[in-house]
């Protein structure tokens, strides 16, 4: 009987398939479809020609992640292009002979063929891969044989009542499956994200970390509100909810709330990052070495960590020593005799200032960041002098250059000949002859 039965079938299937290419329009739509793929062909390399970021074989070597999507993005451009004109010539079939079921097989393959590409080009997890063609795939195709709607009724029909909740089997199966979907687009997102923000060598790597952190949390706070949606929560309520919290808590945490904002704030504008020298308000100083998004760590020279409040660098003023250019101006005061010969004395510092490795000297730096020796002033027991020198960096710490220069100038105010006056005082006797007096009269 079941023999029956499947050969009365096949022999139903084999007069269709003789009526099909008995009918002259059969072969007009199998022309149609040759020459759609004709084209698209034509029109795809044509458009890779034009815009090389598209062709993939010109870019295998990207190393950039956008670079590498928009390479792959080419190889979508052929089946994207023939769908395109498969679905246009689906209305000019039906209008004018008649008949558009062979278009639209083509149709139907060419989308799932596309489907199939994107998984193998874009998917580089297995396991992702897989679910995306044993149940998204099906899912496409019964979607695309118009099927797929009766089968979501007959899921909405299995459900039970919990309360004032109902459960249905489409229910759980709409949230697994797109909370699944919603879940891998943002790992793939975030880990797409991390790695272009790290390749940003004008941020330096904790900027690049808090960056990377705040895009992550973004990007699954969305994915946490599509998936609300998708769960058919309303959110309207949890937006009430959301809003009495946000009070309660502002009263309560405003301290941490502003400091958090102003560490947003912080690495928005780039007025600190990693390495600089600050100097607070306070007198404090020390090199910027962490960025959190409550506090500033400085670490002083002496090996301490100052914790500072982020909004102290918003509210309050501060000196930043080497944000834009860490290369400064320092001067060494020192004293001479006034017997000494001050023109020579000052070609000989500079020539000694000059010499230390650290110093900018020479004929390729520009005459004002030159070291330059004055007199600065005449006391009371010598001649006030300093020498005014440039250098990278700070002058404290493993960079200490004004200690050196001192005993530089030391050694060459030894080896000159030149004297570091003593303090002095000068007694003069104005009345000899009171003085004389009073010792005969005593």
């Amino acid at each position: 009987m079941a023999l029956d039965k499947l050969d009365q079938f096949a022999t139903e299937i084999g007069v269709k398939v003789n009526e099909a290419l008995s009918q002259p329009e059969t072969y007009t739509q199998i022309g149609i479809i040759f020459a759609i793929y004709l084209l698209a062909f034509v029109l795809a390399n044509r458009i890779r020609k034009l815009v090389p970021s598209l062709d993939a074989k010109k870019e295998v070597t990207a190393t950039h992640p956008l670079r590498n999507f928009v390479s792959k993005l080419g190889i979508l451009i052929f089946p994207a292009l023939a769908i395109l004109m498969l679905r246009i010539s689906i209305e000019i079939t039906e209008s004018t002979i008649k008949q558009g079921w062979l278009v639209q097989t083509a149709l139907t393959i060419a989308i799932l063929l596309l489907f199939n590409s994107v998984i193998k080009n874009f998917i580089s997890n297995h396991l992702v891969a897989k679910a995306f063609r044993w149940v998204g795939m099906p899912l496409l195709f019964l979607h695309l044989l118009g099927v797929l709607n009766a089968l979501i009724e007959i899921l909405e029909s299995i459900s039970i009542s919990v309360g004032n909740i109902d459960i249905s089997a489409y229910g759980i199966a709409r949230v697994t499956i797109f909370g699944s979907l919603l879940f891998w687009l943002g790992r793939v997102s975030n880990r797409t994200g991390r790695d272009i923000i790290s390749r940003q060598e004008n941020l330096d790597q904790r900027t690049r970390e808090v960056a990377s952190k705040l895009l992550e949390v973004g990007i699954f706070f969305l994915i946490f509100l599509l998936l609300l949606q998708v769960m058919g929560i309303n959110l309207t309520a949890l937006a009430v909810f959301g809003g009495a919290l946000g009070v309660g808590l502002g009263f309560g945490l405003q301290a941490i709330a502003s400091n958090f904002i102003s560490g947003v704030i912080l690495l928005l504008d780039r007025s600190l990052t990693i390495g600089d020298y600050i100097e607070l308000e306070d007198g404090r100083t020390g090199v910027v070495r962490e960025l959190n998004m409550r506090s500033t760590t400085l670490e002083t020279f002496d090996g301490k960590d100052i914790m500072v409040p982020n909004e102290k660098f918003i509210v309050d003023t501060f000196t930043n020593w080497t944000h834009k250019n860490k290369s400064q101006r320092y001067r060494v005061d020192f004293s001479v005799a006034y017997h000494s010969d001050v023109r020579k004395l000052v070609e000989i510092i500079k020539q000694v200032v000059a010499s230390h490795p650290q110093v900018f000297s020479g004929e390729e730096v520009p005459f004002e960041e030159r070291p330059d020796c004055e007199i600065d002033s005449f006391g009371d027991s010598g001649i006030n002098m300093f020498v005014e020198f440039w250098m990278e960096g700070v002058d404290d710490g493993k960079n200490r250059v004004g200690g050196d220069l001192l005993l530089m100038i030391l050694e060459a105010l030894q080896e000159n000949g030149f004297e570091i006056p003593f303090p002095q005082r000068e007694v003069r006797m104005m009345n000899k002859d009171f003085s004389v007096k009073t010792q005969q009269g005593g």
